[in-house]
């Protein structure tokens, strides 16, 4: 779906941004369902829905009445044009009875929620799916971004997802459900809602929302556990297939018209040759299905044709080519491969700095990548080389957390210790 005019016989769209409580784990916060759809609001209705029908978009935050709930949703449900739900918060279970069927059982807490009035402040999961199934037209996406307490989490590990959701039709549901020893955040926008925000930002063409949950799911640096919804594996048999053979990013001739979408030749390499087809499709689908398979070396050699592309078209300093670093440098990450991972997004955090300025978010997201990869290098030779820039990088955010400087310079005062020297003692050079 492009953005373009609206004809006039397209329908209103309607986007429904519900902020049930917040997860709270020994005073973290696991999951502020306010902070994500503050966010998401300041999207533009149409890149939420992926298209450019006029749309109508209702925020609900604080709402302790579950039948508030639902009335909301009824009308979102019966908007006929395509419809655009999202879902952040706690979900949790009745204590006193698992329920039986497709998500019964399971709630999502509202403002105010507690184990013992589940049942009278909470939105039963049912009745999500059940308005949802009662949608007779228009295309829906169902978002969600969930932490399960200790009640809820048995009955999704259950079935390894959410119940009910893959049975909707005509119903595309995309999601990561935290477990409740998940570690609390740092703050702010949950880090696959704020991938979704970043992908639908940066990207020319607007991705598929297959594309932006692999994307996000992918660069969001998700906890051990989480549950992702629909899977990588399920994801294989469906709309993002490792490609075969292996894309590879080229130039579009002159002769041929480039309407904004990234031209795509899909080589086949033989001993006696290659076979090109063009196509146009965005790249980054494919790289992390390729990198998720552990095909490294492709998704590498792809990615660095696709960034020679998109340098020779926009330049060194674009945004573009910043942000094919960016994902050469999470590729990197995902291969082990940790000194270019740390080297890439240093460099981007400089390029991001210099048109920017330190406090954009993009700046910070670039410095934790480039801290977290280093921290991650064992070679001490590489560490020590890669150190002295990273630390540089550092010291010009002040808004950066002080504890992620503080643990850089240390390390790098440690690696610049020779050997078996006494601890503390430093090295003085005349």
């Amino acid at each position: 779906m492009g953005f373009g005019g609206v004809s006039g016989d397209q329908r209103r769209g309607h986007v429904l941004l519900l902020a049930g409580d917040a997860a709270v784990r020994r005073g973290g916060v696991l999951v502020a369902p306010g902070v994500n759809v503050a966010a998401l609001a300041m999207v533009p209705a149409d890149a939420l829905l992926g298209c450019g029908v006029p749309a109508d978009m209702v925020c609900l935050e604080g709402v302790r009445d579950p039948n508030t709930v639902l009335a909301r949703l009824r009308v979102a449900v019966g908007a006929e044009g395509p419809l655009f739900v999202y879902v952040s918060g706690r979900l949790t279970a009745d204590r006193r009875g698992r329920g039986h069927g497709r998500g019964r059982g399971l709630f999502v807490a509202l403002a105010g929620t507690t184990a013992a009035s589940v049942r009278y402040t909470s939105l039963p999961w049912e009745w999500l799916l059940g308005e949802l199934r009662s949608r007779t037209a228009g295309e829906t996406t169902v978002v969600v971004d969930l932490v399960a307490d200790k009640a809820a989490w048995p009955l999704v590990e259950e079935t390894g997802t959410l119940p009910g959701l893959a049975g909707l039709t005509g119903v595309e549901a995309f999601g990561v459900v935290g477990g409740p020893g998940a570690p609390a955040a740092v703050g702010g926008v949950s880090a696959y809602t704020r991938q979704w925000i970043d992908q639908l930002r940066r990207a020319p063409v607007r991705p598929s929302n297959v594309e932006l949950h692999v994307l996000a799911a992918g660069s969001a640096g998700l906890a051990p556990g989480t549950l992702v919804v629909p899977s990588a594996r399920e994801l294989e048999t469906r709309s993002v297939p490792v490609p075969v053979p292996v894309p590879v990013f080229v130039p579009a001739p002159e002769s041929v018209a480039f309407a904004g979408t990234t031209r795509v030749v899909e080589a086949a390499e033989a001993v006696t040759g290659a076979v090109a087809v063009v196509g146009t499709e965005d790249p980054r689908a494919r790289l992390h299905a390729l990198a998720v398979g552990g095909r490294h070396t492709e998704a590498d050699a792809l990615a660095r044709a696709w960034e020679r592309w998109v340098v020779e078209r926009s330049g060194h300093a674009s945004a573009e080519a910043v942000q094919c670093g960016e994902i050469r440098a999470d590729l990197a990450r995902m291969a082990g491969d940790f000194a270019s991972a740390t080297r890439l997004w240093t460099a981007a955090g400089r390029a991001r700095l210099a048109s920017q300025g330190p406090d954009a978010a993009e700046v910070q997201d670039a410095a934790a990548g480039a801290l977290y990869c280093w921290t991650q290098l064992k070679d001490r030779a590489g560490a020590l080389e890669l150190g002295p820039a990273l630390v540089g990088l550092l010291r010009a955010l002040p808004s950066l957390e002080p504890d992620r400087l503080r643990l850089a310079e240390r390390r790098l005062e440690t690696l610049r210790t020779p050997a078996g020297a006494p601890h503390g003692s430093r090295v003085v050079r005349s």
